[in-house]
């Protein structure tokens, strides 16, 4: 009898921790695969950037091996909108939400390498967007100053930036026609949104020497390049483009 009674009593111990211990090996195993399956998404995203690298960049010109390694490593996928992922390596431009938009992947290599980044460079970017912008002059420059006029779009951009760990960008919500005179002058100037003509507060803030990529026009604009050489710039209109409107313009 009582051989009896402690073998019922070990079925029972052993019943009452198989009840515990498989809900542990269930949600273990459900982690596991949940690992794998963002592992593997990484691995798929990683792969359609180098691909995006080799086809829509490094084809048509683009040189700039620091360029080229920041573009490869930045994930763009997480700059666009959730229902936009799959398409965020592909060659266009795609909506950010406010009436705004993600550059093309070329155009963000393209005014990033005309700008000719030093490491030690001080860069003003006119236009936060998405934040991808800043982001890949982040891996180039010593310190990233981004203006946004619009408080929703800043915001996104700061969380993703936190997330990726990248700490040597700066953000102001505010009108970047009038730049961020508090941290001038700039090595160089990046505006990613098109005024009708060239702001002269931009102009100011540039750094003897410097340099500033601005889309300038209304429904048909240009691309200039700007070089500031003894107090005057010097002007050369690189290519045709298609931006925003750059809010806040007086």
């Amino acid at each position: 009898m009582k051989n009896f009674k402690f073998f019922g009593l070990f079925l029972w111990s052993l019943f009452l921790s198989i009840l515990l211990v498989s809900p542990l090996l269930l949600m273990n195993e459900c982690s596991g695969e949940n690992q794998r399956n963002k592992d593997d998404q990484t691995d798929r995203f990683r792969k359609m950037r180098e691909k995006m690298v080799e086809n829509q960049i490094r084809a048509r010109g683009i040189k700039d091996k620091r360029v080229l390694e920041a573009v490869e490593e930045v994930p763009r996928h997480l700059f666009v909108p959730e229902d936009l992922k799959e398409r965020a390596y592909g060659d266009e431009p795609l909506p950010i939400g406010s009436g705004q938009t993600i550059s093309q992947p070329y155009i963000v290599a393209y005014m990033t390498e005309q700008l000719d980044l030093q490491p030690e460079d001080k860069v003003l970017e006119v236009g936060t967007g998405s934040g991808y912008q800043a982001a890949i002059l982040s891996r180039l420059v010593d310190s990233v100053y981004t203006i946004e006029i619009l408080p929703e779009l800043s915001q996104k951009a700061q969380q993703v930036i936190s997330e990726l760990g990248y700490s040597n960008i700066f953000f102001k919500v505010g009108n970047g026609f009038y730049g961020w005179p508090e941290h001038a002058p700039y090595d160089a100037i990046i505006v990613t949104a098109a005024p009708e003509n060239i702001p002269d507060p931009l102009v100011e803030q540039l750094k003897e020497g410097g340099e500033m990529i601005i889309p300038v026009g209304d429904y048909f604009q240009d691309l200039f390049l700007l070089k500031k050489e003894k107090g005057k710039i010097k002007k050369q209109k690189k290519l045709p483009v298609r931006f925003v409107p750059l809010q806040g313009e007086p």
